[in-house]
């Protein structure tokens, strides 16, 4: 099975790149850091690392077709590539919006629509899966306005998809991460740390405190949800947006 992570340099990308691979997926690691997408892919038997600014329609269909003639008919695809920013609404930039807009929300509309004509095109269905957040199934997180907004359309985008590509047997899903420790969690921590007036340690704690399941989440335990639902074990499943958070901001 062939695979295209997006995003898949590092983080819950390159977790689900790793993971996808030992799964036996023939596994596209694409990202916009080359050397990165060539880190991951050195360590998954048998990947590609391909160049992707999921925000430019050309780039997204220059990987997809070099991932097929590379590895083979694509039948899975992950919109994982993502960003953020920390800011008081009132203080947002535009440039800050837009970015997130951009890439967080633009982005998986893009990939879905490249990877979608290209399962349309072998006739043989496919599965795609977007990465969201806890933060696009409540908005109840403070100074990410501008990513709430991202991440809610990639819930709703998530549902359109499923509905509309459903004929042509692609099963479209979402999962929403919690507090997952990553580079990007990383900066997170320090940004909200200064909007509080606090310390990284004490937001750290604040976010464990959070989660019922008392601990930080881990990519992996994204990336085996993302697996499940590329594989027939989820051959019924489709439009959904799945919580993979330790129960933090239950629904």
């Amino acid at each position: 099975m062939t695979t295209l992570v997006t995003g898949g340099g590092s983080g819950i990308g390159r977790a689900i790149a790793l993971d996808l691979g030992a799964r036996g997926h023939r596994v596209a690691v694409a990202d916009l850091s080359l050397a990165a997408a060539r880190e991951t892919a050195a360590a998954v038997d048998g990947a590609i690392a391909l160049p992707v600014d999921v925000t430019d329609l050309a780039s997204v269909e220059q990987a997809c077709d070099e991932a097929v003639a590379a590895l083979g008919p694509l039948r899975g695809w992950v919109s994982n590539a993502g960003v953020s920013s920390m800011g008081r609404f009132v203080d947002l930039t535009q440039q800050e919006i837009d970015l997130n807009l951009d890439v967080n929300a633009r982005g998986p509309l893009l990939c879905g629509q490249v990877a979608a004509r290209r399962f349309i095109a072998q006739g043989d269905g496919g599965i795609i899966v977007n990465v969201a957040s806890m933060a696009g199934k409540q908005g109840r997180v403070p100074y990410l306005a501008h990513y709430v907004a991202s991440k809610f359309a990639v819930v709703g985008l998530t549902q359109a998809m499923a509905f509309e590509l459903a004929e042509h047997g692609i099963r479209v899903n979402s999962v929403c991460p919690g507090f997952v420790a990553t580079p990007m969690q990383s900066r997170e921590l320090d940004w909200e740390a200064r909007l509080r007036g606090s310390t990284p340690e004490a937001v750290r704690d604040a976010w464990i405190a959070d989660t019922p399941l008392g601990r930080l989440e881990q990519p992996e335990d994204v990336a085996k949800v993302v697996a499940f639902l590329l594989s027939e074990e989820a051959a019924f499943i489709t439009g959904e947006a799945i919580a993979v958070n330790g129960g933090a901001f239950m629904d």
